[in-house]
């Protein structure tokens, strides 16, 4: 990107999916302006937003003429030189690849129902019965996590990579969700992973200082 290229994120702070982009864009210090759209802020079914981005979901990254969307292509996009965070050697880039895509294939929609059904939803029209099968069906993917950072630090080792991203955003709505008086599985594990996400500053910036709503 030419250092006169102006880095965009298309997506309001209050998205999962935004907040995965805003937190490596955060915890590598890159400079960009984000841009409200989405829910009630709207403006996605333009022509203009659909033209970046077909799905008319958040987010979305433009710098120029160049825009990505899905929110972990945008995360592995900007982390691309970032060793630190993404291994450069092919076993090590693909076990923090297979947790990323685990959490969309193993977590995000018993998840979403979780946040729907008791954040979204008004009070009278909740189905804690409904909710309940979510919250079982999440912490199976949750097990998942336990295991591994019962082990180490981090999901892929000792040391903080992207694919704590994913996860780490979710984790923030796990632990911080009214259950209403529904049961939440005890995972200590995962409870002091989030822990140590919670002393990252980025990820205090980019997720825990907002609002779950």
């Amino acid at each position: 990107m030419s250092g006169k290229t102006e880095r965009i994120l298309w997506g309001r702070a209050t998205s999962s999916n935004v907040m995965k982009a805003l937190w490596v864009l955060e915890e590598l210090g890159l400079p960009y302006r984000r841009v409200d759209v989405g829910g009630a802020f709207g403006k996605t079914d333009t022509p203009e937003y659909r033209a970046m981005n077909p799905t008319g979901l958040v987010p979305t990254l433009q710098e120029g003429d160049f825009t990505l969307w899905e929110s972990n292509a945008i995360v592995r996009y900007l982390a691309r030189d970032a060793a630190s965070i993404w291994p450069a050697d092919p076993r090590g880039r693909a076990t923090v690849d297979h947790w990323m895509d685990a959490q969309q294939t193993t977590m995000n929609r018993p998840m979403a129902q979780v946040f729907w059904g008791l954040v979204r939803t008004p009070a009278d029209k909740r189905d804690l019965k409904a909710v309940a099968a979510a919250i079982e069906e999440t912490a199976k993917a949750w097990r998942y996590v336990e295991t591994e950072v019962s082990k180490h630090a981090y999901l892929a080792g000792d040391s903080f990579t992207i694919c704590d991203i994913p996860w780490g955003v979710h984790a923030h709505r796990w632990f911080n969700i009214d259950y209403m008086g529904l049961v939440r599985p005890d995972m200590p594990a995962l409870k002091a992973w989030y822990d140590r996400l919670c002393q990252r500053p980025a990820y205090q910036r980019a997720v825990t200082a907002t609002p779950i709503s």
